[in-house]
Formats: C-alpha cells, sequence, structure tokens
C-alpha cells in the first residue's frame, strides 16, 4: 500500500491489515513519520520521536509474528504534551518546563504502550490545559487543517485545549490520539477538527502522571476519526490505578462489543432546551435538529427535557477550575525542577521565574483562584460555585430517568480565524458554553462529526450519558455516526489529502 493509503486507514482497518501482514507496524509508522514532515507547518507536534517509534514498530511486528499482539499493536498515537512520558520531554506547552524530562510514565500512557500503541511524540496545546485554541501554547499556535471555502488563505484554530491531538489526527499524521478534557478540551477540538473524541466518566482513567490544571475536571480521553476506533482506544487507557486516589475501582467493559453496529432503537435520547441559547447561529441549529431526526429516524425515542442549572455552569466553572489551577501551579516554584530565573532573595527568584514561565492565560487564571480563595471571598465565590456544582449534577441526574443519553450541540461555531477574540477572555471562555457543564458532573461526553457549513467547515454533535455509561454514548454515537455519514477531509492539504 501508498503511504497515502496508509495513512487513511482507520485504526480498526490498519489492525486487520497488520494482522493479515499487508503491511508491517514498521512500514505504517514510516507513513505517519513522513506524513508528520511533510506538513509540519500545522505545527502539531512540540517534540517528536521517530527513533522511538520505529523501534516500537519493529518490537509490535516481531510480537505479532509470534501471536503475541495487544489491543493496539503496532498502531501509531500521537500523545498530548501533558502526559508525563518517561525519558521524553513533558513540557505542558510552557517555558516553565520547557526542558523537563520525566523519570517516570504516566498511567495511562502506561497502559496504551502495553497494549501495543507506537509513540510518534507530543503535540501541542494550551498551555498547562488553559485555552480554547491552542494559541496559549509557548511553542506556537497550531493550526487547524481546514480552512474554509470563502476564505481559503485564512488560517483558522483547532480548538483546544487539546488542539494538537485533534489536528494531528485530522490532517491524517496519526490516526489516534490522547488527550485530557477539563471543560470541553477533548471534544471541543474534535468538532473543529471534523473528527470523533470522547471524555470518559470522571475515574474511569487514571490521572497519575496528567499535569494537573484542576484535579477534580481533568480527565484523560481519547481521540479517533471514528466512534469504533475510540471505543478501541479508550479500552486500552480504562482502569483502576491505585497511584490515582480518585481513579475508580470498577470493571472496564468492552466497548467495541457494546457499539452493536450502532443501533440505538428504543434509546430514549433527551432533548435539554436550556442548550438553545440566545443568538444561537443557524447552523448550528439546524446540525442539532438534523442529528435530532437522524436518531429519530432509526428508532430512538426523542423526549425534551430541562436542566434549569445549567446556565450558570460557565460561571461556576471559571471560578472553580481556576481556584484549582492556583493550588497545583504553586509547585512551580524553580527550586525543584523545570526553568529557574535567579533573582538577590528567595521571594525575588520565584517571582522572576513564574513571571517569565507562565504564559498570560496561565497567570490570568492563577489571579482569578487565588482571589477567589481569599479572606472574605471564599464564601462568596468558591463556596457558593461549589453549591452550583452539585444542583448541575442534580439536573442531569433528574434528566436521565427520562431517558438514556442527551443530544446537544458542542460548540457555538465552527472553527475560527487565529487571533479572533484574543483580545477578549470572556469570547474565548464563551466557546466552552455547552461542554463544561459535563466537567462539573463528572459525566462521560462524546463528539461526533455531523455536517459542513456553508464555508466547508465541520461541525459536531455531543452525545452525554449517564455516569460510567460510555457504553450506552458510543452506540449512539455510532448510530448518529451512520446516519451522518461523514466523508468530508480537510481541503487545505490539497493533494497530499487526496483519497
Amino acid at each position: 500500500m501508498t503511504q497515502k493509503s496508509l495513512t487513511h486507514l482507520s485504526i480498526t482497518e490498519a489492525l486487520a491489515g497488520l494482522s493479515k501482514k499487508e503491511f508491517s507496524a514498521v512500514e505504517y509508522t514510516r507513513a505517519h513519520i513522513e506524513a508528520t514532515e511533510q506538513n509540519r507547518d500545522l505545527n502539531c507536534y512540540i517534540t517528536e520521536t521517530p527513533d522511538i517509534a520505529l523501534r516500537q514498530a519493529a518490537e509490535s511486528d516481531a510480537r505479532r509474528a509470534k501471536g503475541q499482539a495487544g489491543l493496539l499493536d503496532g498502531v501509531p498515537i500521537a500523545i498530548k504534551d501533558l502526559f508525563c512520558t518517561q525519558g521524553v520531554r513533558t513540557t505542558a506547552a510552557s517555558r516553565i518546563l520547557d526542558q523537563f524530562v520525566p523519570e517516570y510514565e504516566s498511567t495511562v500512557t502506561s497502559k496504551i504502550f502495553a497494549e501495543g500503541a507506537v509513540m510518534l511524540g507530543k503535540v501541542n496545546l494550551d498551555s498547562f490545559g488553559m485555552g480554547s485554541t491552542t494559541g496559549s501554547s509557548a511553542f506556537g499556535q497550531t493550526f487547524n487543517p481546514w480552512r474554509s471555502t470563502t476564505s481559503p488563505d485564512v488560517k483558522l484554530v483547532p480548538g483546544g485545549s487539546s488542539g494538537g491531538s485533534s489536528a494531528v489526527v485530522a490532517a491524517r499524521m496519526a490516526p489516534g490520539a490522547l488527550g485530557t478534557d477539563t471543560g470541553g478540551s477533548i471534544r471541543q477540538p474534535a468538532a473543529f477538527c471534523g473528527i470523533s473524541g470522547i471524555k470518559p466518566t470522571y475515574g474511569r482513567c487514571s490521572r497519575f502522571g496528567v499535569i494537573a490544571y484542576a484535579s477534580s475536571l481533568d480527565q484523560a480521553g481519547v481521540f479517533a476519526r471514528t466512534v469504533e476506533d475510540c471505543a478501541l482506544m479508550l479500552k486500552s487507557i480504562s482502569g483502576y490505578d491505585p497511584k490515582d486516589s480518585t481513579s475508580a475501582n470498577k470493571p472496564v467493559p468492552d466497548f467495541v462489543a457494546g457499539l452493536q453496529g450502532g443501533n440505538v432503537k428504543r434509546l430514549k435520547v433527551g432533548i435539554p432546551k436550556e442548550y438553545r441559547v440566545e443568538g444561537m447561529p443557524q447552523e448550528i441549529d439546524e446540525s442539532w435538529h438534523k442529528g435530532t431526526q437522524w436518531l429519530k429516524d432509526q428508532g430512538a425515542e426523542i423526549v425534551d427535557i430541562s436542566l434549569p442549572h445549567v446556565k450558570y455552569a460557565l460561571p461556576a466553572y471559571y471560578i472553580l477550575a481556576p481556584c484549582e489551577a492556583s493550588s497545583n501551579l504553586a509547585r512551580y516554584d524553580g527550586v525543584r525542577y523545570g526553568r529557574r530565573i535567579e533573582g538577590k532573595d528567595l521571594k525575588e527568584t520565584y517571582e522572576l521565574t513564574r513571571a517569565h514561565g507562565f504564559q498570560d492565560e496561565v497567570k490570568r487564571r492563577i489571579m482569578v483562584g487565588t482571589y477567589a480563595l481569599s479572606a472574605g471571598y471564599y464564601d462568596a465565590y468558591y463556596v457558593k460555585a461549589q453549591k452550583l456544582r452539585r444542583l448541575i449534577r442534580d439536573d442531569y441526574m433528574k434528566a436521565f430517568e427520562k431517558c438514556d443519553v442527551l443530544l446537544t450541540p458542542i460548540t457555538p461555531s465552527a472553527a475560527f480565524p487565529v487571533g479572533q477574540n484574543e483580545d477578549d477572555p470572556i469570547k474565548m471562555y464563551l466557546e466552552d458554553i455547552f461542554t463544561i457543564s459535563l466537567n462539573l458532573a463528572g459525566l462521560p461526553g462524546m463528539c461526533v462529526p455531523a455536517m459542513l457549513n456553508a464555508e466547508g467547515l465541520p461541525l459536531g454533535l455531543q452525545i452525554i450519558g449517564r455516569p460510567w455509561d460510555e457504553e450506552t454514548v458510543l452506540r449512539a454515537a455510532r448510530g448518529l455516526e451512520i446516519a451522518a455519514d461523514f466523508r468530508a477531509l480537510p481541503g487545505m492539504l490539497g493533494t497530499k489529502m487526496a483519497a
């Protein structure tokens, strides 16, 4: 097979080809390394690891020859640069950790390597996971491989914070990628880049070795181009971890077997009226309506539901997440590890190190969080936000008494131009309006690409499920995927992207 055709294979198709010896893991991996070299202008990778990838691929071929192949043996993946990788630089897209090389491996990457996956490298993100565009990275902006048909020369954002993970999969530089989701950081970039991505229930995947932003909200997840591929990857990274006190000791279902061919007959699908926000673009409402009709046509029952407190999710999140960030990021002081800028005394060393090492958006959130936690404001802000969080979760639990899953939009727009809204943080925060409530409630959510808008840009839909019910989320997502039959490719790569 040619390099072009190899990079267009889904993970499921690639595993079938590897099993039949139609190509080797080394050939499959080399094709993606070459695709990466051809598309470095997208700035997806912070650290490329081709030597490691080819070595792991050769080891995979040897295992397969012995009949010892794992679930993802020989599949090259990209890793968001928040996951600590032993012996490989891990930066969190920040200056303060730009030369940090961990001496240990995160549990999620350990699990996926144990299943035979191959590491292509560490991909770009918003610094410490704080952002919606991948524009706050100390290593520069990642670009979306999609271009508007009306303004093809305008570069678009890939979403964030996992923008590198979504862009690398959409651009056929990797068939799958690891990401994290604190307020929509998997689902929003997946929607902007026209691929699938799932954030599982909080506690389904270990957070050990994941550089923390907001510990009660962060959750690892996956990106791929099909729902089945996401199910495969999610199965490989899920499970209890005694090194993480928030990891749930629950059995991991066979997510792939649970897809049931995308059969959604008699599935009750909730449509929350509060997601119809004022000023919603017509194209977003149209995609939502189409998704609802697709599921109804397949035998699903559509149920109107209400989430009365979800309108408070955005302000609650932007109090709670910065509060946790101000605590988590206090460890970066230039003393134990990371970049150090010497001052005349210890206090000035702290100040200079943090001033230089943290990006502007990170500083903004640390200051907001520190203010909300300070004497006289703790009860007024933090405690109230925690109470709202509980009310939002209760709303979802009541809704799930009437339905099995919820169907909603993911983003209030398609991907927008690089630089737009950068001078207005509030507008940027509004990008997460449809995703944040799931993190507050700890629920699983998945993006499925649905259609193209009038400018030829992808729009995604979100499936939301009960806690620990990723199986039903994936099954509904598969039904949506079958109906949408989304096959469009990013046009900016020209002949390199031709099928």
